[in-house]
């Protein structure tokens, strides 16, 4: 069911040498798409894979301990169903709408897409498929479920009992500032990242591989301290996908690459799996992608699967992809630098509103300690 795809270079899974033989190998991987018929009773983690299928169905007959990261956006349960409409607009003296110098331009509006968004029993339909992650996940891994307010605290709740409240590492902050703003109450402009590890004695975390944010206060630090940039806080501030951006694929509630490549630098391994068991629009794969990752992805959404297709297809074919370096390490994401070698900035698109970066409390520090590269964390870069 799958062709092998061309995805840039790296040694590892290589074909052979580069020109002249020399350079790193060119590698082929091969990404498979596959529907809920097509699948074995035991699912063998060989190619990367794309499944459309109920992930219900899916779950139990993947490899139990295999994954290095969890990634799940499932349904925030927000009771409407969740659309995106697109419109394309062309000049026209008799448009309905009116542009720069009084320039009238014709809008059409474009099939959208949807999907319905409420959940009698939200508990009832996530936890069996929280318990299978907990399965799935080898025991350096790490789970990062990303809900909104209205189900965050149940489902924090529930993660205690799956996991175990020892297994907790991070509740993460999305902020964000884009949107219609309400005058009743304060307007709700942040998503809920729950963290949890398999074993939070073992897990993994490469504090090294994560993108430097410069610091509000740069002339308090050193200069080398300023040029490296600060290891971002749990308060993470990035914009949504713009709307004419090129990383927008138009499917709902879309999230932006900068933050799940954050995720996947941090807790993953070069080579290591990724799993997104509510695949959407396909925004792991495409992370896992530029950091040289293998991943499962799976959506029962016929338009989520046509849109990961075309998303990762174009991805792996592009010459401007992130190429894996003779060592086999990830590189930076564009527009970084390791913060051994330089100033690290963060992943395009991500912006404190006022153009810095959050500010932590003096003496901060990752919760718990944590643990870089299977080792302790630095408080900050």
């Amino acid at each position: 069911m799958g062709r092998p795809i061309s995805v840039g270079s790296a040694t590892g899974r290589a074909t052979g040498q580069g020109p002249s033989g020399s350079g790193p190998a060119r590698i082929v991987v091969s990404m498979r798409f596959l529907a809920g018929r097509d699948l074995a009773d035991r699912i063998a983690l060989e190619d990367d894979l794309v499944i459309r299928a109920d992930n219900a169905e899916v779950l139990p007959r993947l490899p139990g301990g295999a994954f290095d990261l969890i990634y799940i956006d499932p349904p925030f349960n927000t009771g409407r169903a969740q659309a995106r409409t697109q419109i394309s607009v062309i000049p026209d003296p008799d448009g309905d709408r009116v542009g720069f110098a009084g320039r009238r331009y014709a809008t059409t509006e474009l099939p959208g897409r949807a999907y319905a968004d409420a959940f009698g029993d939200y508990q009832g339909f996530i936890a069996p498929r929280l318990d299978e992650a907990r399965r799935l996940l080898a025991s350096h891994g790490t789970l990062y479920f990303h809900i909104d307010y209205r189900e965050a605290h149940y489902c924090k709740i529930l993660l205690d009992q799956i996991f175990g409240r020892q297994c907790f590492l991070n509740e993460i902050i999305w902020a964000y500032d884009y949107g219609a703003r309400t005058k009743r109450r304060w307007p709700a402009k942040h998503d809920t990242i729950l963290v949890y590890v398999k074993d939070p004695t073992a897990y993994h975390f490469d504090s090294e591989e994560v993108d430097r944010e410069p610091y509000m206060a740069p002339g308090l630090q050193t200069p080398e301290r300023a040029a490296a940039g600060k290891l971002p806080v749990d308060v993470w501030w990035h914009t949504i996908v713009p709307t004419s951006g090129r990383e927008k694929t138009g499917y709902p509630t879309q999230k932006p690459e900068g933050i799940v490549r954050r995720m996947v630098a941090a807790s993953s391994r070069p080579d290591g799996w990724c799993l997104d068991f509510f695949a959407g629009s396909g925004t792991l794969g495409a992370a896992a992608l530029g950091l040289g990752r293998r991943f499962v992805l799976v959506d029962s959404n016929p338009e989520a699967i046509d849109t990961c297709r075309t998303r990762l297809e174009a991805l792996a074919d592009s010459p401007s992809r992130p190429a894996l370096p003779a060592s086999g390490s990830p590189q930076s994401p564009p527009g970084s630098a390791h913060p051994r070698s330089g100033p690290r900035q963060p992943p395009s698109g991500s912006a404190h509103p006022r153009g810095g970066s959050p500010h932590p409390p003096r003496g901060s520090a990752h919760p718990r300690g944590g643990r870089s590269g299977d080792g302790p964390l630095q408080s900050e870069g």
